[in-house]
């Protein structure tokens, strides 16, 4: 396989991920939590379960598809061309942290650790935020695509 099939493979999986990830985000806020808010609280807590147990191998397993090819786009395709670009470096970073702070929730979300149970409690809070960050990634994104790579002075 030739680097450019294997750069659109990543970037198909990269972006397709991210689609199924904030759209089930989006899903789960504004559509499921406020339609179950009708029924009986021990059918709510029973339903929360089952989604999370579901939902929480989608998380986990886009967690890592988004890792790999994050990285490898990252790495191999995007930093050769922006080598001594600062700003680029700068905003890059500040996507990736906001990355793992937006995989941080969506685990504590799906998660049964006690000490995240928070999280779970405030779950139409947790994912509002969740919804915040990943817009805020995908501007950051956007915007870094459409700079393009500043000419070095000479």
């Amino acid at each position: 396989m030739d680097n450019s099939a294997m750069q659109t493979i990543l970037r198909v999986v990269h972006i397709a991920t991210a689609i199924v990830l904030v759209g089930g985000t989006v899903f789960l806020r504004f559509v499921l939590l406020p339609s179950v808010k009708k029924i009986p609280e021990e059918i709510q807590l029973d339903l929360r379960d089952r989604l999370a147990n579901r939902w929480k191998w989608i998380v986990h397993g886009g967690i890592a598809l988004l890792l790999v090819s994050g990285f490898y786009n990252y790495l191999v395709v995007m930093r050769p061309m922006h080598t001594s670009d600062k700003r680029y470096d700068m905003f890059v970073g500040i996507k990736m942290l906001l990355a793992f702070l937006l995989f941080f929730l969506a685990s504590a979300l799906v998660g049964r650790s006690q000490v995240l149970k928070k999280f779970r409690d405030r779950s139409s809070a947790t994912l509002l935020v969740m919804i915040v960050v990943a817009l805020t990634i995908v501007g950051i994104s956007g915007y870094l695509k459409i700079r393009g790579i500043p000419l070095l002075s000479q």
